[in-house]
């Protein structure tokens, strides 16, 4: 299967086995982003920041892991570089865009996995592949040699089979990360009327029965959805500029940037008002609890087999996105509604990753129960 775009020995031999999504440098390799307009890139001089410090930890990199061409797609369909198969969801999509990432470790090739998150892109790969998925409180991981260079939205997280070692992929890639254990019982708040199909809800309402908590609701959930879609398409139009000059770029990704490119400064500037808003309704609700919980998509993905005929499905990432634009850290555990993957997605406070780890052991624990 097309996970490994370029192979490579480094770091500790018995070390965890570690694969790169390809926006991540890696010294002595080029940096391609699944696109032809890359194929004649030099080699990358140093090492990004994530990648010396899990070298440092003992880790062992196998090397670079396939992904949506330019990370601007869902589905991680990619007609240049290869389009990895889903290991445990064969005629479903793999997700996008950090699609080899999540495929190489579902397939067992890699102890875990580095992949970035603007939109979705670690969460929804990781809830379409059946793996365990973590977006970082914006900022807190440094983004230094990770292309592209500027984002207001991306992050670095690690992708990994079972959450024991979805954490111990964050302290290497996070220094100041401390896991302790919970001091006091998680407070769990399910986010309701999140659009999700009905089957899906109910299934989540199942699930999390042994668990005390609350139910809540965040208006604004959809708007902050359109508002993270323009400013991730001007900063993504802004990034691809020069790339998308070449006339190499891949006809479907193409055409999303050429779009993207037409996104007007009053409609940027509303969503900046946005962030601002849906920040502090995230931040309020926060106070009442430790983590929000919700789906980590509305419904099932779709077959590989649409996606290769050229559809598409943004609503994929609803309920996802929103919280790149606050910022919030977020992590997605394996979830199957009616033989679907779907995963559940828990939001906690910014800088409070430690947290979200807890409650997701916590949670896991009660599903045990159930």
């Amino acid at each position: 299967m097309t996970v490994l775009v370029s192979r490579c020995e480094l770091g500790a031999p018995d070390g965890r086995t570690v694969a790169i999504k390809d926006s991540i440098d890696i010294a002595g390799l080029p940096t391609r982003l699944g696109s032809k307009a890359c194929d004649d890139a030099v080699p990358a001089a140093q090492h990004a920041d994530v990648v010396g410090q899990l070298l440092a930890a003992g880790h062992h990199i196998i090397g670079k892991a396939v992904m949506h061409e330019l990370a601007f797609g869902v589905t991680g369909i990619n007609h240049h570089s290869g389009t990895p198969i889903n290991p445990h969801y064969p005629q479903l999509i793999p997700g996008g865009s950090s699609s080899g990432s999540a495929a190489a470790v579902a397939e067992g090739l890699a102890d875990y996995a580095l992949g970035t998150d603007t939109g979705g892109s670690v969460r929804i790969p990781a809830a379409c592949c059946g793996v365990f998925g973590f977006k970082p409180t914006f900022g807190r991981v440094s983004r230094r040699g990770v292309w592209p260079s500027s984002s207001s939205l991306d992050c670095v997280g690690p992708f990994a089979a079972d959450l024991s070692m979805l954490q111990e992929a964050q302290e290497a890639i996070d220094p100041s990360f401390k896991p302790g254990p919970a001091l006091a019982p998680t407070r769990f708040a399910l986010l309701t009327h999140t659009g999700a199909e009905p089957a899906v809800e109910a299934a989540l309402d199942t699930f999390l029965s042994p668990l005390s908590l609350i139910r809540v609701e965040l208006p604004l959930l959809d708007k902050a959805f359109q508002a993270a879609l323009a400013v991730i398409n001007v900063e993504t139009s802004a990034a691809t500029a020069e790339l998308l000059a070449t006339g190499l770029i891949g006809t479907d990704v193409a055409a999303r940037l050429a779009r993207a490119g037409t996104v007007a400064a009053p409609e940027v500037e509303a969503a900046e008002k946005l962030r601002e808003t849906f920040t502090a309704e995230v931040d309020h609700l926060l106070e009442q609890a430790d983590v929000l919980v919700l789906p980590a998509m509305p419904r099932g993905p779709m077959s590989l087999q649409q996606a290769r005929e050229g559809q598409m499905d943004l609503k994929m990432t609803a309920l996802v996105r929103p919280f790149n634009l606050s910022g919030h850290p977020a992590l997605v555990i394996p979830f199957e509604v009616n033989g679907n993957p779907i995963g559940i997605q828990l939001v906690g406070r910014k800088h409070e990753d430690e947290a979200v780890f807890a409650a997701a052991h916590a949670l896991l624990e009660a599903g045990q129960t159930n």
